[in-house]
């Protein structure tokens, strides 16, 4: 979530917008330290901070920090045990931030740099108690910030997902991916073959060409075959394996539409450990339903824990 681009429409809306940041946390605490939530005064709220009493208790200081009117930041410390009953029993540090129509333009600018890329701010606290903050272009290992300066992660931090075929499954795991940290190229040759509708983090090509998508895809990117035709899968899985230095490489189908492929892709001279790479069937196991919407749910499963592997790898 673009916190900046919500409190553009907090203010537009509403005349003012708060952000709630976790801070700082210790031991066992809903959301970790750079998760954010933004405020209006109605009372209506973008993100979470983990839900229960906390947000409960963020969302009615936030409120009353926005009823006296924009001021300095406000910190608040919460015992998750002793001061709020829930069972998690750590410490959350939140912070909470009030803007009103004089700041649409410094607000605007963070926006669009986190809108172009930009996941490093630098925050400082102002003479007037506030924050200041400024795209970080500095390198994390060799140029730490200086001091009463501290680092905020912000931006989408998704994974491109090269999704080959638009009929069924491909629906539902559109729509299950939806709210998740992908970002979708979904890629058919058939003439209308795509909806009409369709989430925000998923761009439609139409492409007779399909294996050119993947000579520019990112490193690490994921690719997920399921298309109308074998042959048309196997042209993709192959090409895929072949430039290996994808994330995830999945094919929809049996065992033995991968034993299949399998013998085929050694006979282009694909290696061993490539083949091995290859996820079919797909899908977290111990789910059986063949239903679309349940294999979508069990891929998402599937890519979501893979996501998180390769992340603590890096």
């Amino acid at each position: 979530m673009n916190v900046f681009a919500r409190l553009l429409e907090a203010i537009a809306s509403e005349g003012a917008g708060a952000l709630v940041s976790v801070a700082e946390t210790d031991g066992s605490a809903p959301r970790d330290a750079g998760t954010y939530m933004v405020v209006r005064p109605s009372g209506s709220f973008n993100g979470t901070i983990g839900g229960g009493a906390l947000e409960w208790d963020a969302l009615a200081l936030a409120r009353q920090a926005l009823a006296a009117g924009r001021g300095p930041a406000i910190t608040r410390t919460e015992h998750l045990g002793p001061d709020l009953g829930q069972c998690c029993g750590g410490r959350v540090v939140l912070r909470i931030e009030t803007f009103d129509a004089r700041d649409r333009g410094a607000i605007a600018g963070l926006a669009e740099a986190v809108e172009q890329g930009a996941q490093v701010l630098a925050a400082e606290t102002t003479a007037d108690g506030r924050t200041l903050r400024s795209t970080f272009s500095g390198d994390l290992h060799r140029q730490p910030p200086k001091a009463g300066v501290w680092l905020e992660s912000h931006g989408d931090h998704v994974t491109q997902l090269y999704l080959f075929g638009a009929g069924h499954v491909a629906r539902a795991l559109v729509l299950a991916l939806a709210p998740l940290p992908f970002s979708i190229r979904w890629i058919d040759e058939r003439p209308d073959a795509f909806p009409s509708l369709m989430p925000g983090n998923v761009t439609p090509v139409h492409s007779s060409a399909s294996t050119a998508e993947l000579g520019t895809a990112p490193q690490g990117s994921f690719v997920l075959v399921m298309t109308h035709s074998h042959a048309v899968d196997f042209d993709i899985v192959s090409a895929a394996l072949s430039i290996g230095t994808f994330g995830y490489v999945g094919l929809i189908g049996s065992a033995t539409k991968r034993v299949r492929f399998e013998k085929r892709l050694r006979a282009l001279g694909i290696s061993e450990d490539h083949i091995r790479g290859l996820v079919c069937p797909i899908g977290v196991t111990g789910i059986s339903g063949k239903e679309p919407s349940v294999i979508a749910a069990a891929t998402a499963a599937q890519l979501l824990m893979l996501r998180e592997s390769l992340q603590r790898k890096t």
